[in-house]
């Protein structure tokens, strides 16, 4: 198999390292092999990609979308570095209200992927950043959700204090407002 799949610390989250190959060419990697992600337990259909890019200190995030189309992510960084976030809000879980973070960077090269429900965000902590993931549900701006950054119930241990975000970002209502 060419991945290593490793539980996040959070029901259903996981981070994937893949094989890489390498030589004086460059590398070779797998992002995304359905048979492996499905032995993994991971049995899920991406219907859309996203691509994103962003300077050191931005901010995005907290974001999901609301069922019937709740969206899990298999998320990636393929320039630069993120501090990448999950946090779990769904109300009848044991683990609500907590968080868990990995650093996803195009030099480690490693995926988190985000079950459905989880809210999602990332901080970029290189001088720029690319960042790459697919999802299980296209997008539906009727549907979006978000929780502010800095929730003091979820308090994420964000890199930042004066993040860069955008104004839909900005006003995001609290966890228990939502």
């Amino acid at each position: 198999m060419p991945f290593t799949f490793t539980a996040g610390g959070l029901p259903g989250v996981v981070i994937i390292e893949p094989k890489v190959f390498g030589d004086y060419r460059g590398f070779f990697m797998e992002t995304y092999k359905k048979s492996d992600f499905v032995a993994a337990g991971l049995d899920v259909e991406f219907v859309q990609e996203n691509h994103s890019r962003s300077v050191k200190g931005t901010l995005r995030g907290l974001h999901l979308q609301r069922p019937p189309k709740a969206q899990a992510k298999l998320v990636r960084a393929i320039e630069g570095e993120v501090f990448d976030v999950a946090a779990d809000i769904r109300r009848d879980s044991p683990t609500f209200g907590r968080w868990m973070s990995v650093i996803l960077s195009a030099e480690n090269r490693r995926s988190l992927f985000i079950p459905a429900g989880y809210a999602h965000g990332f901080c970029v902590t290189s001088p720029e950043a690319q960042v790459v993931y697919k999802t299980t549900a296209e997008y539906d701006p009727e549907l979006e959700l978000g929780v502010r950054w800095d929730d003091p119930r979820l308090a994420i241990s964000w890199p930042v204090t004066r993040p860069t975000l955008s104004d839909r970002d900005r006003r995001w209502p609290h966890l228990d407002e939502s």
